[in-house]
């Protein structure tokens, strides 16, 4: 997103050299011309003029020179020596965009709102078209550097009707992509104009839940916007999604393996995907036809894919097994493409490589995200010794730091007969006399653990005196089982799960656990991911073009990464007097 706005900026600017180069009415003051001196000789002739104003125009001019050259720190220096004060109107809306361009150039983005709300620019439809378009251009540029994103498209929107040719479009499709960030909530909230037409065409398009629908969607809004600006030349993730709506799936490849240590899990992805494909038929749809392979028995991955193609597959579903999936991470390309079942650690992989799975990692960042949510800022971990520990924790950190908060404690858990001194070390703090005391800098645990050791978490913080610490967890604390009594050992302890498990009334699954019992359990997941799976094989091409899309699926909420990984988003519950009670979603 940062990118496509940063070129629309650099073509406005490059069209704006000649910045205010016209003068408002004597009352606001004279502006700033491109001068054709150098930076030194504007100085020279600042400080050589008896005329304040007209001193005040030559250093302004050498700031924006200065920035032009790219000497940020001489053009904040030359900046401070203008007195703003004492500025005619029209001078001080130019010195307070150069201040908030120069701040925006340090990554400040509050800086330059502050530079922005000088009482002068209030003024500024007053102003020449030029220095409009360059002051609303930084002022959308902060508030989305500072998340407003629905502030800056209105900043945008505010100035179109400025702007023609190339700065036209591009500012057109910055606005789309900010708006298309925003979430349904948002976008229903009512706006009139230019910016209500946007906001309608996002909502069309994320309320749609097949790319067919999402076309139709599309046509109706043009028949009914058909000034605007949208409606006249589509934003280029919309004219992608049309290109991919032209193109039906046909032919699916379920690659996956029929024996070995994997088999079980294997089994039930493939009963949850075809759960899914049955459904679309009884729906009435025209699903795409499925076939089956046994990676299991793969010999050669260049062979299969040869065999696929024969067979005239579209795209390819699986494998699962990691060792293959990390073989098709390091390919510069693939002849299908591919939706695999588990994650490559690797970097980017082919264009044509989608990854899928249960990762842990998405689910640490929930924590992280739920507990920032929630107001917390101090954090302690507990999480199993071992790979797969460390992975988990170190997602949670990166997220839970980058949102500012700080993890103050860390036990790596291993033997059940250490935890519960484990847990009491993690909370307690020792004085100079070696006595221990309750530390009051822990405001929340985050736990990965599996139910028999969260069982063991709860009752040892109450023992010490810490039963008041939030516990937030992942999936794995919870069994599924039905148990209360080991419901009950973890009472008030927060986790995220997939919607598959925290709702019993959908009808998919109930449908599935009456021919499986066993995806009413913790097995369920994995009914949730290949029925999540199938879904995602008619939207990979519409996750691709606007990444900022979510699909509700059963196994969390669903979005793809930069390096084309999907990524979950989780609901959450609490135990409560041995039963399990869902809580609000965290907001976006």
């Amino acid at each position: 997103m940062i990118a496509c706005l940063r070129l629309f900026t650099a073509l406005c600017l490059a069209a704006l050299l000649a910045a205010c180069a016209s003068s408002p009415s004597s009352s606001l003051g004279e502006l700033p011309r491109t001068p054709d001196a150098s930076l030194e000789q504007l100085l020279q002739q600042a400080s050589a003029s008896k005329d304040p104003e007209k001193a005040a125009l030559l250093r302004l001019s050498a700031v924006d020179l200065a920035m032009r050259q790219k000497d940020i720190q001489r053009a904040t220096q030359i900046l401070a020596q203008v007195p703003l004060d004492s500025l005619k109107p029209a001078q001080q809306v130019f010195a307070s965009t150069l201040a908030a361009e120069l701040a925006m150039s340090r990554n400040q983005p509050k800086d330059a709102l502050a530079a922005l709300n000088h009482p002068s620019v209030s003024r500024l439809n007053e102003m020449p078209t030029d220095l409009q378009v360059r002051t609303h251009v930084v002022r959308a540029r902060a508030l989305e550097a500072d998340g407003q994103d629905l502030a800056a498209a209105r900043e945008r929107a505010a100035m179109s009707q400025n702007l023609t040719g190339d700065a036209a479009h591009n500012n057109n499709e910055a606005i789309w992509t900010l708006i298309a960030a925003l979430p349904t909530d948002q976008l229903r909230t009512p706006d009139t104009g230019v910016l209500g037409g946007w906001m309608s065409l996002a909502l069309a398009v994320k309320s749609a839940s097949s790319l067919q629908d999402q076309q139709n969607a599309i046509d109706q809004w043009r028949a009914q916007n058909p000034t605007h600006p949208a409606a006249i030349q589509l934003p280029a993730p919309l004219l992608k999604l049309k290109e991919l709506a032209s193109q039906p799936l046909t032919k699916i490849a379920l690659l996956l393996p029929q024996d070995g240590q994997l088999a079980s899990v294997s089994k039930a992805l493939r009963d949850g995907f075809m759960a899914a494909h049955y459904q679309a038929q009884q729906a009435g749809q025209n699903p795409p036809s499925i076939q089956f392979y046994d990676s299991s028995r793969l010999t050669s991955l260049d062979d299969f894919y040869r065999k696929a193609q024969a067979d005239g597959v579209q795209l390819v579903v699986g494998p699962l097994e990691k060792s293959l999936v990390k073989q098709l991470n390091t390919r510069s390309q693939l002849p299908i493409p591919t939706l695999a079942l588990n994650y490559s650690e690797g970097g980017q992989g082919p264009a044509q490589l989608f990854q899928f799975g249960l990762a842990a990692e998405d689910e640490a960042r929930e924590v992280a995200r739920r507990a920032h949510a929630d107001g917390l800022t101090h954090a302690g971990a507990i999480v199993p010794q071992g790979e797969w520990g460390d992975r988990v924790l170190k997602a949670f950190r990166q997220e839970w730091e980058a949102n500012g908060g700080t993890v103050v404690g860390i036990e790596h858990i291993d033997k059940p007969v250490a935890l519960a001194q484990q847990v009491a070390d993690l909370v307690q703090l020792r004085n100079g006399a070696g006595q221990p005391s309750r530390r009051q800098d822990m405001q929340f645990i985050f736990l990965a653990a599996t139910p028999q050791q969260a069982q063991q978490v709860k009752p040892t913080l109450n023992y010490q005196y810490a039963g008041d610490v939030p516990v937030y967890a992942t999936s794995h604390v919870f069994s599924a089982s039905g148990d209360q009594n080991q419901y009950n050992d973890m009472n008030g302890i927060r986790f995220c799960e997939t919607p598959w498990l925290l709702d019993a009334t959908n009808p998919l699954r109930q449908q599935v656990a009456a021919q499986w019992p066993q995806a009413g359990g913790s097995l369920g997941r994995l009914y949730a991911m290949g029925v999540d799976a199938y879904s995602l094989t008619s939207r990979l091409g519409q996750l691709k073009a606007l990444p900022d899309n979510r699909i509700d699926g059963l196994s969390g909420s669903l979005s793809m990464s930069p390096q084309q990984h999907i990524q979950r988003q989780l609901p959450w519950a609490e135990f409560v007097n041995g039963q399990v009670q869902r809580l609000p979603d965290t907001p976006n």
